[in-house]
């Protein structure tokens, strides 16, 4: 028999088996994924470190961006959009259809609808008080 456990400190190792048995389930049955990381880096006014950017993938044709952050001090001077455009710029160069991801900020929300991003779900209280928004354009 099969022996489960419950665990709060898992071995990096066992997530990479999980990842990778699903991805070629998936990809038996629906064909190559074609992932591929995907990266938008903002440098500091000397270039000499990393101090917000986009960090994402594009994969089965579309563009799911995990993380994107712009300092506090840098924002509301057009560097979001710039690095959404880039990101939806080279997604289109690998033939995405499409871009993807989620917030947890009311106000990330609303920027994103004004890129040009489209509600298709919330999870209403998660987390408790606020809620998580999920957002895709088709490009």
């Amino acid at each position: 028999m099969q022996r489960l456990e419950v665990t709060d400190s898992p071995a990096p190792s066992a997530r990479a088996v999980i990842a990778e048995r699903l991805l070629a389930f998936n990809e038996a049955s629906l064909g190559p994924a074609g992932i591929q990381p995907l990266a938008i880096l903002l440098y500091s006014d000397d270039g000499s470190e990393v101090i917000g950017g986009l960090w994402g993938r594009t994969s089965f044709q579309w563009l799911f961006v995990e993380l994107l952050f712009i300092p506090v001090e840098l924002r509301s001077q057009g560097l979001g959009a710039q690095i959404l455009q880039k990101a939806e710029a080279e997604a289109k160069r690998r033939g995405c259809q499409g871009a993807w991801l989620d917030t947890f900020s009311s106000t990330a929300a609303r920027f994103y609808k004004r890129c040009g991003y489209q509600p298709f779900g919330t999870i209403s209280n998660y987390p408790p008080g606020a809620a998580r928004y999920f957002l895709l354009k088709v490009l």
